[in-house]
C-alpha cells in the first residue's frame, strides 16, 4: 500500500514538470537528419518492417547512363536505383522487381521495392 503511494506521487511529480518540448525534439530530429546524410546514411524499412530506422547507406555514382544510387541494406546486400529524367524519379536498376515511387514530403520521395522501402531526398519540387 505505501508502494502504491509512494509510485502515484512520483507520477504527479513528474506530470507536474511538463511534457516534453516539442520544439526541441523536433530540432534534435532535424539534426539527426543531417548528419545522417552528411554520413551516407538514410531512413528504411526493410523485410515489410513497419519502422523505419536510419541504417542504410546510399551512395552515388555517374556514369554513361546517368546516375546510379547505390542503396546498401545492412551488410545483405545493395539496390541499384537509376535517377530518371522525366519525372518518375528512379526506376529499378537491376533485379526483375520494379521501383515504386512516393512523393512523402517536399524534397523526401518514398521507394518501395519489394517488401524494402527507402526514405531518400528528392527535387519534388520540378526541375528549376
Amino acid at each position: 500500500m505505501i508502494r502504491a503511494a509512494a509510485m502515484m506521487g512520483t507520477a504527479l511529480v513528474l506530470a507536474g514538470c511538463g511534457g516534453p518540448d516539442n520544439g526541441k525534439l523536433a530540432e534534435a530530429e532535424a539534426r539527426g537528419s543531417k548528419d545522417a546524410a552528411e554520413d551516407g546514411r538514410i531512413e528504411c524499412a526493410l523485410e515489410g518492417a513497419k519502422l523505419f530506422d536510419r541504417t542504410c547507406t546510399v551512395e552515388e555514382m555517374r556514369g554513361a547512363d546517368g546516375t546510379i544510387l547505390i542503396v546498401g541494406k545492412q551488410d545483405v546486400g545493395y539496390r541499384r536505383l537509376q535517377i530518371t529524367t522525366d519525372g518518375r524519379g528512379v526506376v529499378s536498376a537491376d533485379g526483375a522487381l520494379p521501383a515504386t515511387v512516393t512523393i512523402i514530403d517536399d524534397g523526401k520521395i518514398e521507394v518501395a521495392i519489394g517488401r524494402d522501402r527507402y526514405r531518400l531526398p528528392a527535387n519534388t519540387g520540378g526541375t528549376k
